[in-house]
Formats: structure tokens, sequence, C-alpha cells
């Protein structure tokens, strides 16, 4: 009779001349059997009724594709190894891999190994493990499935050469096989060399994160992302095996730390848990100073989960905001043992405790269904939306191999919809962009469209979330996070490495805020509205107002209903509307610009233009975006003295000093001027010991 069997890529291939009641060799002796893994022994059946045996004068192979990789009964290999590492090459042509199974020999002294199986690493079952009530479950879906592929090989002897041929092979699969772009993420297809491990611990060594690193090595060996032989899961563990860190003393000492920041700095908080074992379980802190920042920029927060503390692989959460200079500010860092709904209720909890109970306005999160329950739970009243960023370093790895050459061109559609301000040109926009890519049954392109609601801006634009949504403040925001990210080394230090980086970063934005300040701002329009807004707000904000009050005198506004309706002159249909109330001071607009970003819109401008307003109502300079000076809040003591409020009436003069000498090269001239004579006697004054207690470090630095 003939065999058949049928490849993943169609070819044909039978074996003539088998004989079905003898398909296994009975080679005399007693057959001495070994498992690889003893959960086969049950759950596969290779045995003698479902083998196939090489008859040596009559087997033949036929093939009806020209693919000589395809292995054959009498095929013949020096070592089981050789033969194994063929088998593997062709699995991994096909979509699978494989893994050693049973090995037979005959009892007695001398005999050795005779028989070798190799399986798919899909055949067999999940053994059933006795539970423990003192060891956690991992509860991991296991790839087995029964699958029956397999090929065997035989020792043979002759003329004194041993060598092994394939006695049986069969390649009928009960899963699907995987694409050439998914099979090299199997396992048993991922390996780390001795150079690439060389490399890794070089750069563990450095600090950088482990995101840095696989960066680095595609860049070093010109591959694209994603397409490195291993994944930072690989990289992670080997990291772990080799620190082969105490958990138990690394938590003692993060504590220790904790209570001793505590002691120097009383306005330092922290929360943490302890499991039944009395060891750490999660702990989340936040400092003075980012206390302090988030009363006032703490209405829109990233909480990004999505990094690990390579020193214990602990899950990392970092809440950062942005302050009224379009700069990055630290609100809080959390280390959980798990990523479950538990752990992380219980570290907004800590946060909202951290900041009197105020919640932010809205959330920007990476996508994780627990975290998604657990602000439902704690913050029943924010916005939940997902980053875009976190979605965007995701799509290498999503669509690169799938699109190939027009994965830049569909990257280019997917920020125009993103951008998009209509709900139905985005709804519409995603089924063209979809019938143009071919994307119908991609299983990320369906994710996304259903989790629309949560990351594309059409969508979202009636919610405030200070620009975290650009791509400019993405990297700005995700360059912060990675400073202390870098050098970790020990649990304990981390805490100080964060300070060290949040009071570094503080640092730098106060030198930016006065850079921004001291430059010459140029009034473009030369209306009231415009030399208004430049006295309140900060240069950051005001470029963004500025931008729109350009763009309003390209619209005309004409009365419609109880508003006006807004277009663009060379526009004869469509248009935004504008709602104002004059006697009330109220405006707003149908593209929801300023609920979105706080700044008031093209439209919005427009119409207050033209009601003859020359100053932008109060409501709509908030008080985030404004020049006001956090400095001192933040660097004074919690109870305040006559010297600490002077140092703050000072602190404030300076501020409407700067804010007043920008309005023109003349006023500028002068403050330079006066204030360089100023500070010259002051420096000629002696310094009180009382004075440098009541300064900061970093007053005094400056």
């Amino acid at each position: 009779m003939h065999f058949c069997y049928v490849t993943d890529r169609g070819s044909k291939v039978y074996l003539k001349g088998v004989n079905e009641r003898n398909m296994m060799s009975d080679d005399a002796g007693q057959m001495l059997m070994v498992y690889d893994d003893p959960s086969d022994q049950r759950s596969l059946s290779l045995d003698d009724t479902s083998s196939t045996e090489e008859s040596p004068d009559e087997t033949r192979l036929s093939l009806e594709s020209t693919n000589d990789v395809v292995p054959y009964i009498g095929q013949r290999f020096p070592t089981h190894d050789a033969a194994y590492e063929y088998y593997s090459e062709f699995a991994k042509s096909c979509g699978f891999s494989i893994r050693r199974h049973r090995t037979e020999g005959k009892d007695g002294v001398g005999k050795g190994l005779t028989r070798r199986y190799f399986v798919c690493h899909r055949a067999g079952n999940t053994p059933i493990k006795a539970s423990n009530e003192n060891k956690p479950q991992r509860n991991r879906k296991s790839s087995r499935c029964g699958c029956q592929a397999y090929m065997r090989i035989s020792k043979v002897t002759e003329l004194g050469a041993p060598e092994w041929r394939v006695t049986g092979f069969a390649n009928n699969h009960n899963h699907e096989l995987l694409e050439p772009n998914q099979v090299r993420f199997l396992p048993a297809y991922r390996t780390i060399s001795e150079t690439d491990k060389s490399r890794i611990l070089m750069f563990a060594k450095t600090g950088i994160s482990v995101q840095q690193m696989m960066r680095l090595m595609e860049l070093e060996k010109c591959v694209e992302p994603g397409y490195l032989p291993f994944t930072e899961k690989d990289v992670r563990n080997l990291l772990q095996s080799i620190r082969k860190l105490d958990p138990e003393d690394e938590s003692v000492d993060l504590l220790r730390m904790c209570r001793n920041i505590k002691e120097k700095d009383p306005n330092f908080r922290y929360e943490y848990t302890l499991d039944s074992n009395n060891r750490l379980e999660n702990i989340a802190w936040s400092y003075a100073s980012s206390i302090q920042a988030y009363e006032i920029f703490g209405d829109a927060v990233v909480f990004d989960t999505t990094h690990r503390l390579t020193a214990l692989d602990m899950p990392l959460g970092i809440w950062v905001g942005v302050n009224n200079y379009g700069v990055p500010c630290f609100f809080g860092c959390t280390l959980l043992r798990e990523e479950n709904l538990r752990s992380f209720s219980w570290a907004l909890k800590a946060f909202l405790a951290f900041m009197d109970g105020k919640a932010p306005q809205t959330i920007l999160t990476d996508q994780n269904m627990c975290l998604k329950e657990a602000i439902a739970m704690e913050m029943p009243v924010t916005k939940h939306a997902l980053c875009i960023w976190m979605i965007v370093v995701k799509f290498p790895s999503w669509f690169n191999a799938v699109l190939g050459e027009r994965y830049n061109e569909w990257k280019a559609e997917f920020y125009r919809l993103y951008n998009l301000e209509s709900i139905e040109d985005f709804e519409m926009g995603w089924r063209d962009m979809v019938n143009s890519f071919g994307l119908h049954t991609n299983r990320h392109i369906a994710n996304l469209f259903a989790l629309r609601m949560q990351w594309a801006l059409p969508y979202l634009r009636s919610n405030f979330f200070a620009g975290m949504t650009t791509t400019g403040h993405s990297k700005a925001i995700n360059a912060f996070i990675q400073r202390f990210l870098g050098a970790q080394t020990r649990l304990a230090h981390f805490v100080e490495q964060v300070a060290v980086a949040v009071d570094f970063k503080d640092q730098a934005a106060e030198q930016q805020t006065m850079q921004q300040n001291l430059q010459n701002i140029c009034l473009k329009t030369g209306a009231p509205m415009e030399s208004h807004a430049a006295s309140v707000l900060t240069p950051f904000a005001f470029s963004k107002l500025q931008e729109q009050l350009v763009l309003a005198a390209h619209y005309a506004s004409f009365p419609f209903e109880d508003g006006f309706l807004v277009r663009h002159h060379t526009k004869l249909e469509g248009g935004r509307k504008v709602y104002w109330a004059p006697q009330e001071g109220i405006i707003s607009c149908s593209c929801h610009q300023f609920e979105f970003s706080g700044i008031l819109c093209r439209h919005t401008l427009r119409v207050l233009s033209t009601g003859n307003c020359f100053q932008i109502p109060e409501r709509y300079l908030p008080l985030r975006w404004r020049k006001i000076s956090t400095h001192s809040v933040k660097l004074l003591q919690s109870s305040p003295s006559d010297h600490a409020e002077r140092i703050q009436f000072l602190q404030s003069m300076v501020s409407s000093l700067i804010a007043e000498s920008v309005k023109s090269k003349e006023r500028l001239d002068l403050a330079t001027e006066q204030v360089s004579y100023l500070l010259s006697r002051i420096r000629q004054q002696p310094v009180s010991t009382q004075g440098l207690r009541d300064i900061s470090p970093l007053h005094r630095n400056l």
C-alpha cells in the first residue's frame, strides 16, 4: 500500500512498499526506553502500530515538488545530533519546532542507544502538577495539543561504521503552522550567542535599559526592529540568572533606605505591603517636590507600567506629567511583585494618598486589562486613555513583516487618521486604509479599531491631556523616564537614583524656564489679545496660542443660530460652531481644542476678535499655563517663616521683572544693566547662617 502525507507547502510525499502490518523493525532483544519528557509517555502514541519502517529493497520516496529538504525513509546521518539539526531546520522552514522525545536501547552492557524519536514541539499533553498551597501557581496555557508529527532514527552498523537512518517519519499536524516571521519567536529558535552575551553584559555594566540594549544590537547587526534571534524577555532572563540577588536582603535594604530618606525629609512619602511570609510585596513613593508640583500640574498624568527593574525583574510603574513650560515632571513611582488587579489597585490607592486624595482629570497608560479595571475602581471620575507612543512602539513587530515596503506608507496614513478631528472622517478613513493595505484579517488592526475610543484623538478631544498625546511630548517623557532607569544596580539604591534624576531634572527645568523667559518674544499680529496673552502665559504656552492667533486671521465668522459658524475664507461649506456668551465670559467651540489642550482655538479667537474683545477672558488663561513660580513653593520648608515669606516675595518680583523686561529691547537692556549693578552690591554683603539654612541647596547652586 502507499502512505501519503501533505506538507504545509502542498508537497505530497508517497511512501511506496510500506508493509502496514510490520511498521516497526523488531530488533532482537529487550528494548530499554527512556523519555526526555515523562509527560510524553502517556500522551504520545508513537508505538509499533503507528510508525513507518524502512524496507531496504522496496522503499522509495517520490516528491511532487523539488523540496529536497524533506526527510525521507532511509536517509542517513553520521550522528543522531546531525539528524536532529537536519530535522530542526526542516521544521523551522515549515513553521514549527521540535524536541527530543524518547530514546531506546538494547538491554545489556555495551549495547548503547539504538533508536531515537524527535517530535513536534506541540506533541504530548500538559502533565497535571500537584498543587502546593505554599507555592503560587503560574497559570500559563500550554501549547501542547497531542500533535503526532515526528521523525524516528535507528542506529545501523555495517562494515564496522555505525550510522543513523530515518526509519519513521510523519508530517501530519493537528494545529496551524507558523509563518516565517512568526516561527523565529519559538523558544527553540531564540538563542543568545556567546558574543551577544558578552555585549549584553557589557551594556548592563553601563546601566542602560534592556530596550536600549535591544535597539543598539539591532543597529550593530543592521536588522529591523524585532528581528534579533532573541527577545527582551530572553535578555532579562539572562541578566537575572547572572545577578542571583537575594530578594529578601534587597527588600530589607530598600525599606531601610526609605526610612532614612523620611528621617531627612518629613515630606517624603512612601507606602508598602508585606506578604504572609513578611516579605516585601509592593512599594510606592513620592518626593516633596513631586507632591507640590502635582497640586498644579496633576490634571493630566501618564502612568507608565511598561518598564521593569532589571535588578530583580520587578514591574515598575512611574507617574509623570507636564509643567507649564512643557517640561516633564515626576509625580511618583511604584514597584510591584505582580501585574494583577490587586497590585494595580493598591498602587493607585497609594498614589492618591500621597496626593491627598486628588485624582487627575485624565490618565494615560499602556493597554492592560487589569490596570484598566483598577483605574475604573479607584479613579471612577478620571478619563482613562491609552498612550499612543506605547502603541506605536509595537508597530515594527506587528506590521513590518506584514506590509514590507509599504510599512512607512501605512504608518503615515495611520498618523493622519489619528490626528483627525471628526469621528465620521476617522471611521471612514480607517475602512479605506484597511481596504487599501489588505489588512482585513489582521488581528492587530482589528484590536486597534476595537479600542479606538481609548487612543484615537477624534474620540478624546473633549478631555484635557496637556499636549501629552503629541509625538514631541511622548519622546520627552520617555527620555525623562529612561534617565533614572539607567543605572539599575541594587534595588535599595534605586530610590536614591530616582531622587538624583528628579533633582537633576528639576534644575534643568529651572534653567530651561529662565532661558524661555529671557527670550525676546516676537509679537506677530499686533492684536491686543496677543500682547495680553504674552504677559500672562509662559513662552511655551504662548507659542501655542500665537499659532492659533495667526491662523485666526484666515477665518471668517458668520452669525449662526445662537452662536457663530467659523470656517476658512477659501471654504464655502462646513466650519466649526462657536457659542459665545459675552456677559458671562463663556465661549466654546465644536472642535474642543480648549478642552483638549487648555489653549483657545483659531475659531474662538476669530469670534472674540470680531466681537471687539481685546483681552482673553481670565478663565481661558489656565493657571497651569501661566507664568506662576513653583520654585519657592517646592524649596521652602513646610512651616513658613518671615524669612521664607520674604524669599517668596522676592521670587515673585523676579518673575514680574522678567515678564515686563522681555516686552521690548529697551526694557531688557535696562533690566540687565540694573540687575547686574544690584547683584554686584548684593555679593558684597555678608552671608548669615540663618539664610543658608532657609535656602535649599538648589537655590545656592543657581
